[in-house]
């Protein structure tokens, strides 16, 4: 409902003012319906009684379509002098973002799981043309290739045990399907799970992550980053809901793979002279978390996966955005030659700062929060996880560190730009849209805490 009234709002606009009007509507477009969607998920309502059984709107929907909403808005800001100032197919642009974030509301609303698979894979498409369109290297052709055949093959097995449980009985809503629906074994585990394990992505199924990130524009990586890999994490939710828990041999060696790949790719971390290949791998340590949570099988490592995705996609958007940034001062994103940013952008520099300390969920950060939830949620499934869920922490403070004292100290090198850009108060716009919400909620879910106790 919300975007079909947006899209006429911003068709209107593009017919009667041009392509800037067109451009800053989407902005403040995104920015209202992420007031909307966040005034709704902290109402009293009950939303799935409200909106009837077609569409799920309930606390984990709502949360993701609001972090759409921002993120998506948001990346389409910071790319105001990558696209709108050289006016490099700004229409277009445009309705690729508008088109990807439609999707995804519907992707999180729909309450049939068909549904939510379809808009599950149609969300790839602008993403595919955003990074094909508007990337930096040739090399955006077989980035574009590795993202589709990973998540189309994967998603195969899972379309099959759709269609499956459609022809047995049915129908396949989310809010009339009882827990425990599927029959549990090991096949049905796989075919459920491997779709979002590589979406999400688990270590060992993250080869297109890379790729993708290097290649893509800064709202492409914003984008992909903050949202599209929320994805793994909300199929698993919803499909580990159908399945009949029972603690099993297949589903502790696959919480066991999820969890040491983790740690490999926090390791991984290290070895990387890229900015944007060493972000992109912290993701996948930190959805390997999102995945123990889930995988746990309680309440509380379920709440922490939700808590988890919001942080993370405002946190590791917001990084991306920053070394986005960082290759306009230094025209590369070696860690080699990206040196004393604290000297010739101090205003930047403490906005890495800031990203950087939010990612190794130091306090008050709503990533500290989600962190202590999933590692209580994984140990409570066995306290033989306590070394593995101790490394990721312990690591992901360490190249969260490195990354910044790399990147801000030290001699800059000769041929760095010695003035700041005219679009300085753009950067910290954003830095701040990403900010504010990560310490933000953290006091709201503390104040329900408190009314909750006392």
């Amino acid at each position: 409902m919300f975007s079909l009234s947006f899209v006429s709002l911003m068709l209107l606009g593009l017919g009667l003012m041009g392509l800037r009007v067109f451009w800053w509507g989407f902005v403040w477009g995104s920015m209202f319906m992420t007031v909307v969607s966040v005034l709704i998920w902290y109402s009293s309502l009950d939303l799935f009684n409200c909106f009837g059984w077609f569409f799920t709107l309930d606390n984990l929907s709502v949360s993701l379509v609001s972090l759409s909403a921002m993120v998506c808005g948001l990346s389409v800001l910071g790319s105001v002098r990558d696209v709108l100032k050289v006016s490099n197919k700004v229409g277009l642009f445009v309705v690729g973002n508008w088109v990807l974030m439609v999707a995804l509301f519907y992707c999180f609303s729909f309450g049939s799981l068909f549904s939510f698979y379809l808009f599950f894979e149609v969300s790839l498409i602008p993403i595919l043309l955003i990074i094909i369109g508007w990337g930096y290297q040739p090399e955006r052709l077989q980035a574009g290739k590795y993202m589709m055949l990973y998540t189309v093959g994967a998603s195969l097995p899972l379309l099959i045990l759709i269609m499956k449980y459609l022809s047995n009985n049915g129908m396949m809503f989310i809010g009339l399907v009882n827990n425990g629906s599927w029959s549990f074994s090991w096949l049905v585990l796989v075919c459920g799970s491997l779709a979002f394990l590589v979406k999400l992505p688990v270590y060992g199924f993250h080869l297109w992550l890379p790729k993708a990130h290097v290649e893509a524009p800064v709202a492409g990586s914003m984008v992909l980053a903050g949202v599209l890999l929320k994805l793994g994490g909300y199929g698993l939710v919803r499909v580990f809901k159908l399945l009949s828990f029972s603690s099993c041999a297949s589903l502790t060696l696959i919480l066991c793979l999820g969890l040491v790949g983790g740690v490999v790719s926090s390791m991984v971390c290290f070895s990387q002279v890229d900015v944007k290949s060493l972000v992109a791998y912290s993701s996948v340590g930190h959805m390997s978390l999102v995945f123990g949570g889930v995988y746990s099988g309680v309440e509380w490592g379920l709440s922490g996966a939700l808590c988890m995705m919001v942080a993370h996609g405002l946190c590791s958007a917001g990084m991306f955005f920053l070394a986005s940034e960082a290759y306009k001062f230094y025209y590369t994103r070696s860690l080699y030659l990206v040196k004393g940013g604290l000297v010739i952008m101090p205003g930047v520099s403490l906005c890495w700062f800031l990203m950087c300390v939010i990612n190794m969920a130091a306090p008050p950060s709503l990533n500290l929060w989600s962190e202590l939830m999933l590692v209580i949620s994984v140990l409570s499934y066995s306290s033989l996880f306590m070394l593995l869920c101790g490394g990721m922490t312990f690591l992901a403070g360490v190249y969260s560190l490195y990354l910044y004292s790399v990147t801000q100290h030290g001699q800059y090198p000769g041929w760095v730009r010695g003035m700041v850009w005219v679009e300085e108060y753009l950067n910290y716009m954003v830095c701040l849209g990403f900010l504010v919400p990560l310490v933000l909620i953290v006091f709201v879910l503390m104040s329900f805490l408190y009314f909750f106790i006392f």
